[in-house]
């Protein structure tokens, strides 16, 4: 055996391994999992432990009974299931006193399966479990047609329209312990990258974990350790490998405030307090949630969006508060989107993948589109023109409503190149 090095987080040495007596029995024993032609994520490592008394598992819930000499337990690890990162899947090969398979069982979604063929036979092949892992979630069937048969429409539907649902899976054994955990960006990269990886399964599982090098098979104790830093470090990276918006620039009135509620200070522009439009203040809350970088881009004087926003709970969901009261020049001034670029620390290049959204095209959108920004008109306020009248004010993307904007979001992101962080 070689050493078997990944990125951030080497699996321990193998070398001397061949030697070691639970080793030699798990490497005979080891399953086969085919794979689905489509399939993007293979097994890349499994953590044997051999049980050969009655005992609590050590890398999942469930209770050992050896059905014969011994039962082994193989931890299969997966970087990836097609709606969260983060796949530890199970396989019990229960071996009697002659050395033949006596059992097969294996993870399900969470539960313990008994895998038996239709024709009631043990799935078997030269004296290893051949077991078939389901697209995209590598749960485990003894039958390919009976898994399709059963759950090939949800199954279908998980690697499709629902891929990248959970994002991270911060709901097991090391997340539980505090040694693993993920910032909300890595989340929604996470998500992004499932989406783009989304895909229609064939049902045709030429395939297995014995092509190439195989999995790596290493004691549980070495994957136990490598698995949280392996999710950590995978995490880390996606900020650099999945195209994403660098920025949300958002105007205040009629984008996020609704004007015709306004109350101001006699003889003043200053607001002193506004009812948000409906959805406003959800959005917003969502939007950082997801991890997106908030700028508040508005004009008019500091206090009527502090007294707006600060009553709203919105103020500080923002990174930067862009306000043409203090900048001294009024939107489409480049001088505003700049400021906007400078606090967050903006490049020239990440102005491609920054929007502004805005309800009024003389002012947000003009602006935008001069500074190189990504414009999105929202059009739920008729209190100014929805007609442009030079074509720098013709917006990108026009949405109706603010509660549409995470959506719209979502799928700039998806129209990214690879390449555009």
């Amino acid at each position: 055996m070689t050493t078997t090095d990944f990125v951030g987080a080497p699996l321990a040495d193998l070398t001397g391994l061949a030697s070691d007596a639970d080793y030699a029995l798990a490497r005979q024993y080891a399953p086969i999992l085919l794979l689905d032609e489509n399939e993007p994520y293979a097994a890349l490592a499994a953590g044997y432990t051999v049980y050969r008394g009655e005992a609590q598992s050590v890398s999942s819930k469930f209770r050992m009974v050896p059905d014969g000499a011994c039962v082994i337990e193989y931890a299969v690890w997966y970087d990836w299931d097609i709606q969260h990162l983060y796949d530890l899947e199970h396989v019990w090969v229960h071996v009697g006193h002659d050395g033949a398979v006596t059992r097969v069982e294996a993870s399900r979604h969470g539960s313990r399966r008994s895998m038996v063929r239709p024709d009631g036979s043990l799935p078997v092949r030269g004296g290893r479990p051949e077991l078939y892992s389901e697209p995209g979630k590598h749960a485990h069937w003894a039958d390919g047609a009976e898994m399709r048969a059963k759950s090939g429409v949800l199954i279908e539907a998980m690697c499709g329209a629902m891929a990248g649902e959970y994002g991270i899976h911060l709901s097991n054994r090391f997340s539980d312990r505090g040694l693993l955990s993920a910032t909300a960006l890595e989340r929604r990269l996470a998500r992004l990258k499932m989406k783009r990886d989304a895909f229609r399964p064939t049902w045709i599982f030429s395939r297995s974990s014995d092509d190439g090098d195989g999995m790596v098979l290493v004691p549980w104790p070495v994957l136990e350790g490598w698995i949280p830093k392996r999710v950590t470090a995978i995490a880390a990276s996606l900020k650099g490998t999945i195209p994403h918006l660098a920025a949300v620039f958002l105007d205040c009135g009629d984008t996020l405030a609704d004007e015709a509620t306004e109350e101001k200070i006699g003889g003043s522009e200053v607001v002193v307090k506004a009812d948000l439009i409906p959805g406003a203040g959800e959005v917003v809350h969502q939007l950082a949630d997801s991890g997106y970088r908030l700028a508040l881009v508005a004009d008019g004087p500091r206090a009527t969006f502090e007294n707006i926003l600060k009553t709203h709970g919105l103020w500080d969901l923002f990174e930067a508060h862009v306000i043409s009261g203090d900048i001294g020049e009024l939107k489409p001034s480049a001088k505003m989107f700049a400021a906007a670029c400078d606090v967050l620390r903006l490049d020239e290049a990440d102005r491609a993948r920054t929007v502004m959204v805005g309800n009024n095209l003389e002012r947000d959108i003009l602006g935008a589109n001069r500074f190189g920004l990504i414009s999105i008109f929202l059009a739920w306020s008729k209190r100014r023109s929805h007609r442009h009248r030079l074509r720098r004010e013709r917006p990108l993307l026009t949405i109706s409503h603010i509660w549409k904007l995470p959506d719209l979001l979502e799928r700039i992101e998806l129209s990214l190149p690879m390449g555009d962080r």
